[in-house]
């Protein structure tokens, strides 16, 4: 399936969003499950699906697309209400969409049902599949959770139990994993030992959830109990939640970039409203980067709550300048030639009489390659701002991400080719600034893990993939 995408690869994007939900109150869980991922929608728009398990049995019904497009009336009463929910939203760093990849993925094996829904990239991918390959086993798709869910197989032929599986495979895998899975009857989270990707715990009523984000529970009427912690296991049954840890590792390192601009601002991840951060990356950008402005703006949505923290620290007014089409989505076909540029167009348009002959600062969460920055600014000056000033509240990228965030390889990265003055010509700004490092860890103040800044400085505290799996074949990296 080809699509055109106006970020991909011109913002960074996670790899996917996960539900669970256990029920003690008979709830309907299909629409809560349902509901719960409109509350994930921005964590993936390229693959929806919900896993109901029911006296055991799972009945899954997804698909390629957008939640609203995935799930009609008709395809929800086909879902009966269960015992145990599982969902998942999808982005997928490849060019192409494979249907088999959808998730939740249902695995049959020897000892019963597995049930799993994951976000993430495992680093040792290859080695692990390359093995189970040898062993026999036959994958449908390129997904790290069908090796998850193989890995989990196996190790439970070797385990008393589910839970000793699960801890053992949790051991097993590098990288970066927050998945929900469940057996006949149980549902389990888990978080990798590094706690790169967020997964909380909540309520409802005397029901459980675990959910990527916590905006999750406030739109399902629920409340936040606590964020799995990392190398944490949760599982919940009749008899209510049980809390294991696999091996811990001496250093934590959730991604920066989920308060930067993965995370939706009303989720709280490790201690953190991500709100809050965003305004404060905004307020440091000022004063490591003042300049004289008559208007301070945002591009929609990540950059709204750093532009109105820049104006709060420099007491330059903020207006919102640009209006966002809500009909228009990330991607469209049959519009013709040019279709990035087309679909910015009908995606954000500016208004004119709030930047005209104003000197504008327009604060965005990050560059990639500059090609939506140079849009932007061009829009800004055809609408008549006098000076456009870009201002962008995290630091350069200088390398690739292997946890889970999807990012161009590092030679393609813009600003492992330009200068930031080359890069300000290159957009057309009259300035350019970054947020620092510094600045940035500064946002997370009172985060309650470790952090991960490797994208801006090339130090991971994980170890990288030494190979990528590629149809068949394993390719060397080092």
């Amino acid at each position: 399936m080809k699509y055109i995408d106006i970020y991909k690869h011109d913002k960074p994007n996670d790899e996917c969003g996960v539900f669970g939900f256990y029920n003690n109150d008979n709830a309907d869980v299909v629409s809560i499950a349902h509901d719960a991922l409109y509350g994930l929608q921005h964590r993936g728009q390229e693959s929806a699906g919900i896993t109901i398990i029911k006296d055991g049995e799972p009945f899954t019904h997804k698909d390629l697309g957008i939640v609203s497009n995935v799930f009609s009336d008709k395809s929800l009463k086909k879902l009966p209400n269960g015992k145990i929910a599982l969902a998942h939203v999808r982005y997928t760093s490849h060019d192409y969409l494979e249907r088999a990849a959808t998730q939740p993925l249902v695995m049959r094996f020897i000892e019963g049902t597995l049930a799993l829904a994951n976000n993430g990239s495992i680093t040792n991918f290859a080695e692990i599949r390359n093995e189970l390959e040898r062993g026999g086993a036959i994958f449908q798709s390129n997904s790290h959770a069908e090796v998850i869910g193989y890995t989990i197989a196996t190790k439970r032929i070797e385990c008393d139990n589910i839970e000793d599986a699960v801890l053992r495979t949790m051991e097993y895998l590098k990288g970066a994993y927050s998945m929900v899975l469940s057996s006949p009857d149980k549902l389990i989270g888990a978080r990798d030992p590094h706690g790169f990707k967020p997964l909380c715990i909540g309520s409802l009523g005397k029901s459980y959830v675990i959910s990527s984000e916590s905006c999750v529970l406030d739109s399902i009427g629920g409340k936040f109990i606590r964020d799995v912690e990392p190398g944490e296991m949760i599982v919940i049954d009749e008899s209510g939640i049980h809390s294991y840890h696999c091996n811990k590792k001496k250093t934590t390192s959730l991604c920066l970039f989920e308060y930067v601009y993965v995370a939706r601002p009303d989720s709280v991840i490790d201690g953190v409203s991500v709100n809050q951060a965003r305004k404060k990356a905004g307020e440091i950008l000022f004063r490591e980067n003042p300049v004289d402005a008559d208007l301070v703006c945002g591009v929609p949505d990540s950059g709204l709550r750093a532009a109105q923290g820049y104006a709060k620290a420099s007491g330059i007014p903020y207006s919102a300048a640009f209006i966002k089409n809500k009909y228009i989505g990330r991607t469209a076909d049959g519009v013709g030639n040019n279709k990035t540029a087309k679909l910015l167009k009908m995606r954000l348009n500016v208004l004119r009489d709030v930047v005209k002959d104003k000197r504008v600062v327009i604060i965005d969460d990050s560059i990639i390659h500059g090609n939506t920055s140079a849009h932007i600014v061009r829009m800004l000056r055809e609408a008549g701002a006098k000076e456009v000033h870009m201002r962008i509240s995290s630091p350069e990228f200088v390398r690739s991400c292997y946890f889970g965030i999807d990012l161009p390889k590092e030679e393609e990265l813009i600003s492992n080719k330009l200068s930031v003055e080359e890069l300000r010509q290159k957009i057309g700004a009259d300035s350019l600034s970054f947020l620092s490092v510094e600045g940035l860890r500064s946002i997370a103040e009172g985060c309650n893990i470790g952090l991960c800044d490797g994208c801006f400085t090339g130090v991971y505290h994980a170890d990288e993939p030494t190979e990528i799996y590629e149809d068949k074949f394993a390719v060397k990296l080092k």
